[in-house]
């Protein structure tokens, strides 16, 4: 169940990236994917999927920067592909900007992603790595719950309404 925890801790510091890359840029400070928990799967997908490249490729910088763009651009393309088909929303639109494919990423993302890999690699899961792992097994059912709820209920939301302004629960 570690690894759950890790796309939840994930996930929630993509929600804080993303809400201050919003409040950075004049951009949209409600950039989330589900209901009510502050999370963006996106990255918490993304950042496992990083954190399972080979030892020898995050032992060095070059590979991990290029390696963890190119998985993580994998990851949100797909993601991107799930949301659009199953859901009938996007969260994101890249068209207009350069290495746009579909819409769906794009190169300044795919490198912040080669970016962001490598502290996530050398400093932040190693630091909280130990701490997730604390977690007890009944939080851990808990949260499982609470996130399969959530998860449901924005899915339905998004189906019914194809528009993701249907997860606002509070006024901007």
């Amino acid at each position: 169940m570690i690894w759950f925890w890790y796309f939840l801790f994930y996930s929630f510091l993509g929600f804080l990236l993303e809400v201050s890359f919003a409040w950075t840029t004049g951009g949209r400070p409600d950039r989330k994917c589900l209901l009510v928990l502050p999370l963006c799967p996106v990255y918490g997908l993304g950042a496992c999927a990083i954190l399972m490249l080979p030892q020898w490729i995050a032992a060095r910088p070059l590979l991990l920067f290029l390696c963890g763009a190119g998985t993580a651009t994998v990851v949100e393309y797909a993601t991107a592909v799930f949301y659009e088909r199953m859901l009938g929303v996007s969260f994101w639109d890249y068209q207009g900007l350069p290495g746009s494919i579909q819409g769906r990423v794009c190169l300044p993302f795919s490198l912040a992603w080669g970016v962001l890999a490598i502290p996530l690699v050398r400093w932040v899961h190693p630091a909280a790595a130990h701490w997730l792992a604390a977690i007890p097994g009944p939080v851990t059912a808990l949260a499982l719950v609470t996130l399969v709820s959530d998860i449901l209920l924005s899915a339905v939301l998004l189906r019914r309404s194809g528009d993701r302004d249907s997860l606002r629960w509070y006024r901007t």
